[in-house]
């Protein structure tokens, strides 16, 4: 049997597979899972959602998941082929007691992984992955006599529960990629029913990944679908994930625009109409947030949290906040607009409306904005074991050179935050990231100037540097 420790991570738990966990290693997560739901809901024979994404392995997967769970007892509702955001509107849908969804996400062919969550529309927070991890790796299952059954067509009752919350008032041109991932049997179909014009982009199904990897920041991906919306005239064009709890964003011209500033324009609308709210935003995230004239003009406050579905969606539903958004494409509407959980496919819904509402082009709401110059987000590869040490010794570096005022391109640092991993801040606003990534062997950096292009590539170079000189830094998935 092989599980290896590292997989479990701060809110999900992903591996390389067969060659850090094998299905022996599935099943016994299983029981662990199983277990951790039993002792927490306090019942003999808790409900659990599961459903699968599309690689040629997570079928295999779920199976041997299953298996796991229903030995402790729980009875299992399997909804088949699904996106992530699915299995959590199962778990409303169907009232049930957890969700299990075995998905890699973006991560690249060879990883699988489970997502998970107990309370609805939460997943799994650090406290209960470490719970998750002890109870599985200490093998203190409980036993007993569970379940399976199939659900047979749910794809349909989320898709159809879409379309009709969400019909538009005129037609908008759309590009929808895929990345051949799940949401190609999804996306479309949504989108077409609400009255947009489709133009599918690699939505149909092939784990292979032929083209590129279904990731919405990835710039092969964005690229593609900027000379799509280009050759079609399209109205905007969006980019989904592998697991469909993403979107990314492409405006009429081509632009490739980063979640944040549309997360920004969707939090301008909102506000308007829900004055005094709250919205939560990634470290990753666009400064512009702190400031904007608009959200502050209608009495609304902006938290910088940590990045991770998982930590966002939790201050959203703390804080009683009306939506959250993550750089990397997640967002998060909370009631009156949604459920609180992140849906790749509901975010570009959203974005229809605003260009519904605004009758203007999505190039022209974004120049609304103020200009900044944004990297993308950068990984370059770490040890699991060394991330976080590193990115430890480097917010202390940081502090120093603040105390001592190094200046950062004729920038002094005016503030530093350290709620995951650090953000330094200079005087002019512009700011750089640093912090170890929660799911794969690598850390994450992301910089944004107010000023240049230029500086954006100081402010990156500086960061290069510091990274070089711990000797433990491999090489990055993509550079500005």
């Amino acid at each position: 049997m092989k599980i290896k420790q590292s997989g479990f991570r701060e809110y999900d738990a992903r591996w390389l597979y067969p060659d850090d966990i094998d299905l022996d290693g599935i099943k016994q997560l299983g029981k662990g899972l199983g277990t951790q739901v039993i002792n927490r809901t306090k019942k003999t024979n808790p409900k659990i959602i599961v459903g699968h994404d599309y690689r040629s392995y997570s079928e295999e997967v779920k199976v041997a998941l299953k298996k796991g769970l229903t030995s402790t007892g729980c009875n299992v509702e399997d909804i088949g082929l699904s996106l992530t955001p699915t299995v959590y509107f199962a778990q409303f849908k169907l009232n049930s007691d957890a969700i299990a969804m075995v998905t890699a996400s973006h991560n690249e062919n060879g990883w699988t992984g489970v997502k998970m969550g107990i309370e609805k529309g939460l997943t799994h927070a650090p406290e209960e992955m470490n719970e998750l991890k002890e109870i599985t790796l200490n093998k203190k299952f409980i036993t007993g006599k569970g379940v399976s059954k199939d659900i047979k067509n749910f794809q349909n009752i989320y898709i159809e529960d879409l379309i009709n919350k969400n019909k538009l008032k005129r037609k908008i041109k759309t590009v929808v990629a895929c990345g051949n991932g799940t949401a190609g049997v999804f996306a479309p179909k949504v989108l077409k029913g609400i009255g947009c014009e489709v133009i599918e982009l690699d939505c149909k199904l092939d784990f292979t990944f032929p083209k590129y990897n279904p990731n919405p920041e990835d710039l092969k991906m964005l690229h593609a679908i900027s000379d799509c919306v280009k050759k079609n005239n399209a109205d905007v064009g969006f980019g989904f994930d592998g697991d469909g709890d993403r979107v990314g964003v492409v405006d009429d011209e081509g632009n490739e625009i980063f979640a944040d500033k549309i997360g920004l324009v969707i939090a301008r609308n909102l506000s308007s109409k829900h004055k005094n709210s709250k919205f939560i935003v990634d470290v990753k995230s666009t400064g512009l947030y702190s400031n904007d004239n608009i959200l502050l003009k209608n009495s609304c406050k902006t938290i910088y949290w940590k990045t991770g579905h998982s930590h966002i969606k939790r201050k959203v539903n703390n804080e009683i906040a009306l939506a959250g958004f993550e750089k990397s494409g997640h967002f998060f509407f909370n009631k009156p607009i949604g459920y609180g959980y992140d849906d790749g496919i509901n975010s570009a819904i959203q974005i229809c409306h605003l260009l519904n509402n605004e009758n203007k082009k999505i190039s022209s709401i974004i120049k609304d904005l103020p200009k900044t110059f944004q990297s993308p987000t950068m990984a370059p590869f770490c040890k699991d074991e060394e991330k976080y040490k590193i990115v430890e010794d480097l917010v202390r570096k940081i502090q120093e050179m603040k105390k001592n005022n190094i200046k950062i391109d004729n920038q002094l640092i005016k503030e530093i935050l350290t709620i995951n991993g650090v953000r330094f801040i200079l005087e002019n606003g512009s700011w750089g990231l640093i912090r170890a990534s929660s799911n794969k062997p690598s850390l994450v950096v992301v910089t944004e100037s107010n000023s240049s292009d230029d500086q954006k590539k100081k402010i990156f170079n500086f960061i290069d540097n510091l990274l070089q000189k711990t000797g433990k830094i491999g090489s990055y998935d993509q550079k500005i």
